[in-house]
């Protein structure tokens, strides 16, 4: 099977990510990324947490307010903020390399918003890959390189010795987190949403490919454009009904809302398996942002709320006996925002 190299794409990114707020009382239905898994400080309640000697910060797994990352090894701009680990220069299988029948989008090299979240969950280098660590004197441009800063992991086996992500369903284990570089089994990201049809300058609204629908595939719903600018996302309306405690509403980009995020085509390097074409200008992609929200505190950190990451109810504060249906993506909701079945 072909593999492809990653690049980073030069991208003007809806940016990922929800306001941090206040645990008290639950002041967001978002919540906290504090009491979820990606809470790897010390403090963290999640299975793999840092040496108390090490460090007790939350966002410097992934941010620096200084000296983050801009360009990746070959130059690619890093569409994704502040970020303070040194991206993955895996190679990886793509979706389009699967040879399904059912895709008819363009996929290209994966992109740096997607291969954030892959930065840790493709399993290649240590978490605590850090370029900017804590205290004074802590700046490395390399983080330490795959084996990172060496800290010591209190861990329930997900991390290797050298702290990386290991495990993965590829290879027995149980852990769905521990993606790996093999990512035909998993939802296609860094492709072109609905099969490709919008663009900027020629086509905000979609339809270039086929004039029933806006995108090449009729089997999915419009996006929205913003404003006539190249920015495109997808309305969660099911948010919007439940008020989401004033966080929601319709016609209106949210934190709620399925972000997709924008690629300058003209640019890509690779030429998707599946036959299918770029235009060769702005358009919006499909990431793992898309779905997820680090931040979140909900079910397996998707755009819709229910149990929180760590198995409590929102509303009660403890376990919840009816949780199967207080999950996420009960009802496939998450799935049905953007594909019309």
């Amino acid at each position: 099977m072909m593999k492809h190299f990653v690049k980073t794409s030069v991208a003007t990114a809806v940016v990922l990510g929800a306001t941090l707020v206040a645990t008290g009382a639950f002041a967001s239905i978002a919540g906290s990324i504090v009491n979820t898994r990606h809470n790897m400080g010390s403090t963290g309640q999640g299975p793999n947490t840092a040496d108390a000697a090490n460090t007790a910060e939350i966002c410097i797994f992934c941010h620096t307010p200084h000296g983050g990352s801009t360009t990746d090894a070959n130059g690619n701009k890093v569409a994704v903020p502040l970020w303070n680990k040194q991206l993955s220069t895996a190679v990886f299988s793509t979706y389009d390399q699967l040879g399904t029948s059912t895709l008819d989008a363009a996929v290209g090299t994966v992109g740096s918003v997607s291969l954030a979240c892959l930065t840790c969950h493709d399993g290649t280098q240590a978490i605590d890959n850090i370029i900017n660590a804590p205290g004074s004197s802590g700046y490395d441009s390399t983080g330490g390189g795959v084996d990172g800063l060496a800290w010591t992991w209190n861990t329930d086996g997900s991390l290797d010795t050298q702290g990386r992500l290991v495990n993965s369903v590829d290879v027995g284990g149980a852990n769905i987190w521990a993606i790996g570089t093999d990512l035909t089994n998993d939802h296609p990201v860094s492709m072109q949403y609905g099969g490709g049809g919008y663009s900027s300058p020629s086509n905000l609204n979609g339809g270039a490919f086929n004039s029933i629908a806006p995108t090449r595939d009729m089997d999915f719903l419009p996006a929205v454009n913003i404003a006539g600018t190249a920015r495109w996302y997808v309305e969660n309306t099911v948010m919007a009904e439940t008020g989401a405690g004033g966080e929601a509403q319709n016609g209106v980009l949210d934190k709620w809302d399925f972000k997709l995020y924008t690629r300058d085509t003209s640019l890509e390097t690779y030429t998707s398996e599946n036959g299918a074409t770029f235009t060769g200008e702005l358009e919006p992609f499909v990431e793992c942002g898309s779905c997820h929200d680090p931040h979140f505190q909900t079910t397996t950190f998707l755009r819709m709320e229910g149990v929180t990451d760590v198995n409590t109810d929102l509303q009660t504060g403890g376990i919840s006996p009816d949780a199967g249906n207080l999950q996420s993506n009960r009802g496939s909701r998450v799935c049905l925002a953007c594909h019309a079945k």
